[in-house]
């Protein structure tokens, strides 16, 4: 994420990714739904969905095989990595201790997607380093 962002507080994002968050968590109602973002510019265009490698409602993880196979597509694609997505299937869709403590990318966004049909807001971001989260203002590009 670049410095500008973070100062500002926003992360752009295309029209089509919030609607792609929220499909993939909720065709894993169960499961926390995980991927990666990428985009040119400092604005995400693109989901990379993944395969919640742990297979639970309350954690996620990315095998390290299909993370660099993501990671091979993102530079393939001359695209940036922006940001990093997953779900809470049960709870309330702010940063978990746990998310903070697992935020290993301090320069990118962390999107996380409650696919309940109740939620005030479904799509969250989140600027997490340093044991802090800031929540980021989400513009459409």
């Amino acid at each position: 994420m670049s410095s500008v962002t973070q100062m500002l507080g926003v992360i752009r994002v295309e029209t089509h990714v919030l609607d792609d968050l929220l499909v993939h968590a909720r065709i894993t109602p169960k499961t926390e739904c995980c991927g990666l973002l990428a985009g040119r510019d400092g604005t995400i265009s693109v989901v990379l969905l993944a395969r919640n490698a742990l297979d639970t409602a309350t954690a996620y993880e990315i095998a390290p095989a299909e993370l660099f196979a993501l990671f091979r597509r993102i530079r393939e694609q001359k695209l940036d990595h922006v940001g990093i997505y997953h779900s809470h299937p049960d709870t309330d869709n702010t940063p978990s201790p746990a998310d903070i403590e697992r935020a290993y990318y301090p320069d990118v966004a962390y999107f996380i997607v409650s696919p309940r049909p109740d939620a005030a807001r479904p799509v969250r971001a989140f600027h997490i380093a340093n044991g802090r989260a800031d929540e980021l203002s989400i513009e459409m590009a």
